[in-house]
């Protein structure tokens, strides 16, 4: 387009390298920016034209994405991990940026999603529990590991339960470990008592997200795991398929062929041995795919209309793990329809999933 200007921005935490292309790809300007808001903005001010701006997913990612989005025509947040052209070749500061912005012009980058404002608070009350569950169940195990390795059994939940912990320390004949046993029942409490706060904090603040009571319908969602929910998601709208959101929650399969054709006489001919590689995407947001497996977990030992989907699969003869994988997947499916399309769960529309 005449008059675009294609920008790369290689961002560190002081300094942000920009490079600025024009359609043809001539490298209209180079220049070093500090990472200060009044700067950043500064600059593109002086800058003309339609400007499509991209720099990769970082640390400040999201704080640049919401500074930058009102005085640019297009934004894009690039991902690394999908983008291999960035390692070719020489690195430093000045290349990363003209690399970005001639990718970009060359329609080349795989974005990353950014974009929903208004659930900035629930998404970053979110992270918060998620990361204070992980932090407790860090000290948990580190607990049990500290028994264990004075050959003193643990199996179970009694040893971290405060009724509990004279009986458990007084079973540790060393003073050292002991008092490190009572450090860890004491950062543990305090976990506990975190936990305890930001899942209130979270809970009030998902009753402000319509989606949440929806999908708190679902027999296998309740408070907790809605909230979560919404906040990984976002918004349904961003994927376009029961699929994308399967690939984006690691719970895809991604198979690789090699040698898929062979000539035969002069003629060619599909290979009948394949050499094929299946299994589960493993570039997915973490967090969501452990979100949607414990529910899947949850919905296999409790009756109600999933248990009964779960138990057809595994009377056509499908293996437990495979059931509870199509399970997940029809969890995510579920979810993606009551939130997009604004429809009542309805136990009699559950059909066989095709994986």
């Amino acid at each position: 387009m005449n008059g675009a200007k294609y920008i790369g921005l290689d961002v560190h935490q002081a300094t942000i390298s920009v490079a600025v292309l024009d359609c043809s790809g001539k490298l209209l300007m180079e220049s070093i920016v500090e990472t200060r808001a009044a700067t950043i903005l500064q600059f593109f001010a002086g800058l003309q034209g339609r400007l499509v701006v991209t720099f990769a997913e970082s640390t400040c990612a999201g704080w640049l994405y919401d500074l930058l989005k009102p005085h640019v025509a297009e934004l894009v947040v690039c991902n690394p991990r999908k983008n291999a052209l960035l390692k070719v070749g020489n690195k430093s500061d000045r290349i990363d940026a003209r690399k970005l912005a001639d990718l970009l012009l060359g329609q080349h980058l795989k974005s990353v999603y950014h974009g929903e404002n208004g659930v900035r608070t629930l998404r970053e009350l979110a992270r918060s529990y998620l990361t204070t569950v992980k932090d407790m169940t860090r000290v948990m195990n580190r607990l049990k590991a500290l028994y264990r390795s004075w050959a003193i059994g643990c199996a179970g939940r009694d040893v971290y339960y405060p009724r509990h912990r004279a009986e458990w320390l007084a079973k540790i004949p060393h003073p050292g470990p002991r008092r490190r046993a009572e450090q860890l029942y004491e950062h543990l409490d305090m976990l506990q008592r975190l936990r305890q706060q930001v899942r209130r904090e979270l809970l009030v603040e998902s009753r402000r997200h319509p989606a949440t009571a929806r999908l708190r319908q679902i027999p296998c969602v309740g408070p907790i795991r809605a909230a979560l929910l919404v906040a990984l998601i976002q918004t349904p709208h961003r994927f376009r398929t029961k699929r994308q959101l399967w690939a984006y929650s690691g719970l895809a399969l991604e198979t690789r062929i090699s040698a898929e054709y062979r000539y035969l006489e002069g003629q060619r001919q599909r290979s009948k041995k394949l050499l094929a590689i299946r299994g589960l995407n493993p570039d997915h947001n973490h967090d969501l795919k452990g979100l949607l497996k414990s529910a899947a977990t949850t919905a296999c030992a409790r009756p109600g209309p999933l248990q009964d989907f779960y138990q057809a699969l595994l009377a056509k003869g499908m293996k437990p793990e495979m059931a509870r994988l199509t399970l997940a997947r029809k969890i995510a499916a579920i979810v993606l329809t009551l939130w997009k399309k604004g429809e009542s769960f309805d136990a009699e529309k559950l059909k066989p999933q095709a994986a």
